[in-house]
């Protein structure tokens, strides 16, 4: 139960942190013309700024930084240390590399910066982490494979957290479901990490989902006339996808000494981020069969088709969050009664019939 109170007191000061800095994003942004111009490609309208996710980083690294320091002011009696003895190359490693990638969202937000150099950034981010020792090294018998020698695992990890990353960007079209989707992801890490007493990570997921909670406020429920409405940019998804790929890593990682070890791991760790992953893989597909540039911006996403039927920003991102949870759900309840590759294929399944079934209603709509 220590642990249990000094988390609830990092996600507190998270939130509060947030709270308080959001607002003077908001007033710099408009001094300074820092504003997220629509186009024809963009489903805003309006002049909103794009710093969001510029507190994302600091109220991370704040609240981190201050548990610790209670911890080494205080003693483990006080405040129980949330880092463990294997944890340090981790951390530090983890936040070098988020910190390349927040400089690098904030340099995208305000200049620019070409698709091909932010990805040289978050391979060697990747690289970094894997280096630290978080690497996926066993697929838990997806296709009949196991245990990953480290020339396998190693490039493979770099492979997901690129991809990750992305989606989460690339998954930020409407109003709170990059943040919405990602709060989910954070509150089931932070439960499973819990069970796990795994409690760096625990903390890490309870942290950054109490720094978004008030930015998800402000992006949904924000008035645009009166400037209160705001928008993450590539700062935070690029922040938020990262810290992502390190939560679902470490959590499908085989690792004899961590106590209440899950079954089939990855399964689990990669089932709230079906949404954003599955996307990608179906608008890049999409892509490749009409002979396009895969990193070409288009209108193909699945918050794209929920507005194509006539669903507001509100109710598709509802409906969205609700498809995300409902996979977790079904993977958790499924995952000790079928084979873990039985279970892919219903998930893949499902979700092309899904969206064979949107595209067949919009054609349906548009013929009509």
């Amino acid at each position: 139960m220590d642990y249990i109170w000094v988390l609830l007191l990092s996600f507190l000061i998270s939130l509060g942190f947030s709270f308080f800095i959001i607002p003077r994003i908001l007033v710099i942004s408009f001094k300074k013309h820092l504003f997220d111009i629509p186009n024809e490609r963009k489903v805003h309208q309006g002049v909103i700024p794009r710093l969001g996710g510029v507190s994302f980083f600091p109220a991370v690294i704040f609240t981190l930084s201050f548990m610790i320091g209670l911890n080494q002011i205080y003693g483990s009696d006080l405040f129980p240390s949330i880092i463990a003895a294997n944890d340090t190359s981790v951390l530090s490693f983890g936040l070098s590399s988020l910190l390349l990638l927040y400089l690098t969202g904030i340099t995208d937000d305000l200049i620019g910066v070409r698709y091909h150099q932010k990805f040289l950034v978050q391979i060697f981010c990747a690289i970094l982490l894997a280096f630290s020792g978080i690497w996926v090294n066993n697929l838990y018998g997806i296709f009949g494979i196991y245990e990953l020698p480290v020339w396998v695992g190693v490039p493979f990890t770099v492979f997901i957290i690129v991809f990750i990353t992305n989606a989460i960007n690339l998954i930020d079209g409407i109003d709170g479901l990059a943040s919405g989707l990602s709060g989910i992801a954070f509150l089931f890490f932070a439960v499973l990490f819990i069970y796990q007493q795994e409690w760096l990570y625990a903390a890490l997921a309870i942290i950054t989902l109490g720094t978004i909670i008030p930015f998800f406020y402000y992006n949904v429920f924000g008035n645009p006339k009166r400037g209160r409405k705001i928008f993450m940019g590539d700062t935070g998804s690029l922040t938020i996808g990262f810290i992502l790929s390190i939560l679902a890593i470490r959590f499908s990682m085989y690792d004899e000494i961590v106590p209440h070890r899950i079954p089939d791991a990855i399964v689990i760790a990669f089932s709230v981020l079906i949404t954003p992953v599955f996307d990608v893989v179906r608008v890049i597909l999409h892509r490749i069969r009409f002979k396009k540039n895969i990193f070409s911006p288009d209108k193909n996403h699945i918050h794209h088709k929920f507005l194509a039927l006539g669903y507001s920003h509100r109710t598709a991102m509802i409906i969205i969050l609700l498809i995300s949870s409902g996979f977790a759900a079904m993977n958790l309840l499924l995952l000790t009664h079928v084979n873990i590759n039985v279970l892919l294929f219903l998930d893949i399944l499902i979700w092309t019939c899904m969206q064979l079934y949107l595209t067949r209603r919009i054609n349906r709509k548009k013929v009509s």
